[in-house]
């Protein structure tokens, strides 16, 4: 039965405000809410959508939000829907960010920041470990293997190339398949380019859209000093929604709250329109032997992706103490399996402390 516009805005915005925790966290809250309790969709329709939005680039769970709204609301429902989802931690993350990254942010912002930036490390790692196994299995695992290894190693050295190496695995894998048997208005083209890659070129989740980021906000444009980048990771991670509301806080170091703005809408654009666009066809595309063959190859290099995402992020973690909690953090995801979200909150109270006993903290960006 289709659902008012009404109820849509109610029920996505709901799981917009709780949806801490990542995609593993969304993808659940929408199958209690369109397949277990409102019956809006079968179980199998269900795991066929989520199945063919991770053929998709951008960020997957989105994309499955806006895919469920679209099923049950039509084209509105899908543009209400994606929109109500993001918006909640979008502002959260614009105005955790203005807090932040301030010209003089106090102590204990400065730490709490700190703190969380140091375990995200850990949760990004964390990430690309769970993946690791279901990645590099099953048939072509050697291949596989080879590409997660080659995602990896481009993320660390190469930064925003690490597109093409993702684009190359897949097109390498597909035509293997396919062989016979055997600061201010100047700024902003930068951030739309940034932004645009975030949304449109990031197989694989959220996490692999760290090392495009953190190229162009660092590297090559200054927007952010290394702490202050891994800083924005934290705030996506500390927030709820899409990892990828982390591209509002990089545009707002761009250019203030209109640069994060513009960033989130040039970086979620492409989700609306490929859902919207391809709704109808998701079964065909996720049967198609093409574009499977294309994502056994870009799948595994993106999982690599993530891997390196983590020791890029690790360039920001230069205090003793940074170094002890990322330590913590990642015992107690890989080996207590305490949640994401508990881990940055304690790590950054840790930050508070440390800057309100006036000890060391990564400084902005000069």
């Amino acid at each position: 039965m289709p659902a008012s516009l009404g109820t849509v805005v109610r029920e996505w915005g709901r799981l917009g405000l709780i949806g801490f925790g990542g995609p593993p966290a969304h993808v659940a809250l929408l199958r209690e809410l369109c397949v277990e309790r409102r019956g809006w969709m079968d179980a199998r329709a269900f795991e066929d959508a989520n199945a063919a939005c991770g053929l998709l680039p951008g960020p997957a769970s989105t994309q499955l939000a806006i895919f469920c709204a679209h099923r049950v609301a039509g084209a509105r429902g899908a543009l209400v829907g994606g929109a109500v989802f993001i918006l909640p931690g979008l502002l959260m993350v614009l105005a955790l960010a203005a807090l932040t990254l301030q010209d003089d942010p106090p102590a204990w912002v400065l730490g709490a920041a700190a703190g969380a930036g140091a375990a995200v490390v850990a949760v990004v790692a964390e990430a690309g470990i769970k993946l690791v196994r279901a990645s590099v299995t099953g048939e072509h695992a050697a291949r596989r293997a080879a590409y997660l290894l080659a995602g990896a190693a481009a993320t660390v050295a190469l930064g925003p190339a690490v597109v093409l190496v993702l684009l190359l695995a897949g097109l390498v894998e597909l035509a293997l398949r396919r062989a016979p048997a055997g600061h201010g208005l100047a700024t902003l083209p930068a951030l739309v380019w940034m932004a645009f890659k975030v949304g449109a070129l990031s197989y694989g989740g959220g996490f692999v859209i760290i090392p495009l980021m953190q190229a162009d906000a660092v590297e090559a444009n200054g927007w952010l000093s290394q702490a202050e980048f891994l800083n924005a990771v934290a705030l996506g991670q500390l927030t709820p929604g899409p990892v990828v509301q982390s591209v509002a806080a990089v545009g707002y170091g761009a250019a203030g709250i209109g640069g994060g703005l513009l960033a989130s809408v040039v970086a979620f654009a492409p989700s609306f329109a490929l859902v919207i666009g391809l709704a109808s066809r998701f079964e065909r595309l996720r049967q198609n032997a093409r574009a499977r063959a294309f994502l056994d190859g870009a799948g595994p290099a993106a999982v690599g992706a993530i891997l390196g995402a983590a020791v890029l992020l690790a360039d920001g973690v230069t205090e003793p103490w940074q170094v002890a909690v990322l330590v913590a953090a990642a015992l107690a995801l890989l080996t207590r399996r305490v949640g994401v979200v508990a881990v940055l909150v304690v790590a950054a109270l840790v930050g508070v402390a440390v800057g309100l006993g006036g000890g060391p903290l990564p400084g902005p960006a000069g």
